[in-house]
């Protein structure tokens, strides 16, 4: 798999705008050429303790489709929704 993957890790707080924030993010993923991968809750631990129970994992094109997406005026309108909606940390890996 070449590119870049954005892996988040999230604690929903509210879910009806959990649910208004997932409905609005793919559309400012298309002019990146990004690709959801997975979408899951955790289901087992094998080792050590992870705080955040869901997780997404979102495939670029490269870091810098991330970091266009991630400062697009598209997706930062969507920040006070996902502030309220859940706690999540972003993190971007390249291969």
């Amino acid at each position: 798999m070449a590119g870049a993957c954005l892996i988040g890790r999230i604690t929903v707080k509210n879910a009806d705008k959990w649910a208004e924030y997932r409905s609005k993010v793919p559309a400012t993923l298309a002019p990146w050429g990004a690709e959801l991968l997975f979408r899951g809750t955790q289901s087992a631990s094998y080792a050590g303790d992870d705080r955040h129970q869901d997780i997404v994992v979102i495939r670029f094109p490269d870091q810098a489709s991330i970091d266009g997406w991630h400062g697009s005026a598209a997706y930062q309108a969507l920040l006070p929704i996902r502030a309220q909606a859940a706690d999540v940390v972003l993190i971007a890996y390249q291969n």
